[in-house]
């Protein structure tokens, strides 16, 4: 904890900044102060004094913090990102490489850290690639918005149309296809995140 016999008013506002940051992004999710403390290896009652601004903590404590939050230490200490609703416009989407007639859109923002959604877009003819791949071992949800696509899951097909999904581990290999003459859009939910 803090020495506060001599304040300085440029530490308690910057602890104040940093415990309302850590107090938003764990209201955010819902967690209680117990919770994040047994998490991040700290007691509840020291974490509602940092919280408040009260306490100050080490670089590995602010670590474990941010960990147990699935955030970043640069996201406490960042004041030009909000911790609650954010919007993302279609416009602004990241777009990440795919291959030729399909983009994909990261729709997931920092720090949510559970889960991955994508947005997926085919051209007619468009797929993810001649190739089925596979990333990680985690749960992912396919679900059609618009148009249709085939699913091919470890050689298998599953034509799917609007509203339909199918369900799969990623480690099994699979490709999307939209074999059609118009576009399809897709969403891709997948839990924990992996590496593309």
């Amino acid at each position: 904890m803090t020495d506060r016999s001599s304040p300085n008013p440029f530490a308690d506002a910057a602890d104040a900044a940093l415990g309302g940051r850590i107090r938003e992004y764990r209201t955010m999710r819902r967690m209680s102060l117990r919770a994040l403390g047994e998490t991040a290896q700290a007691s509840p009652g020291f974490l509602s004094q940092l919280e408040r601004g009260q306490a100050n903590c080490s670089i590995g404590m602010l670590r474990r913090i941010a960990v147990a939050l699935g955030v970043t230490v640069a996201d406490l200490f960042d004041q030009n990102s909000e911790p609650g609703p954010r919007v993302v416009r279609r416009a602004d989407r990241p777009m990440l490489h795919t291959a030729p007639g399909s983009r994909k859109f990261l729709i997931s923002q920092r720090p949510l850290s559970h889960l991955e959604v994508y947005a997926g877009e085919f051209d007619a003819g468009g797929s993810t690639g001649d190739d089925a791949y596979t990333h990680g071992d985690s749960q992912e949800i396919l679900l059609v918005i618009s148009g249709a696509v085939r699913v091919e899951l470890d050689g298998r097909a599953h034509d799917l149309g609007v509203g339909d999904s199918i369900e799969y581990r990623s480690s099994v290999p699979h490709r999307v296809v939209n074999n059609h003459e118009t576009s399809a859009e897709i969403l891709w939910i997948i839990s924990p995140p992996t590496p593309d």
